[in-house]
C-alpha cells in the first residue's frame, strides 16, 4: 500500500463511484478497481460494499478511509 493507493481509496469514498474516481485520478476504472481490491485483500477486509448503483464504505472501511485521509494530510 502506498500514497497513490490511499488517494484512490479517498477518491472512491468521496465520489461514491469507481468510474468518477478513476477519471479524477487519471487512470482506467479497471486499474482503480484492481488496486482497491488488492488493498482489501492485503488488509483482509471489505472496504466498500458494491452493487450496480452504489458504492458505500463498510463500517470498518470508514475507519480505514479516515486513517487514509489523515496520512494524506500529513
Amino acid at each position: 500500500m502506498n500514497l497513490r493507493d490511499l488517494r484512490y481509496l479517498v477518491a472512491v469514498a468521496d465520489l461514491r463511484s469507481f468510474n468518477q474516481a478513476a477519471e479524477q485520478c487519471f487512470i482506467s476504472q479497471p486499474t482503480l478497481s484492481m488496486q482497491i481490491k488488492k488493498m482489501e485483500e492485503s488488509l483482509g477486509v471489505v472496504i466498500f460494499e458494491r452493487n450496480n448503483k452504489k458504492v458505500l464504505p463498510t463500517e470498518l472501511g470508514q475507519h480505514i478511509i479516515a486513517s487514509a485521509r489523515r496520512i494524506l494530510l500529513e
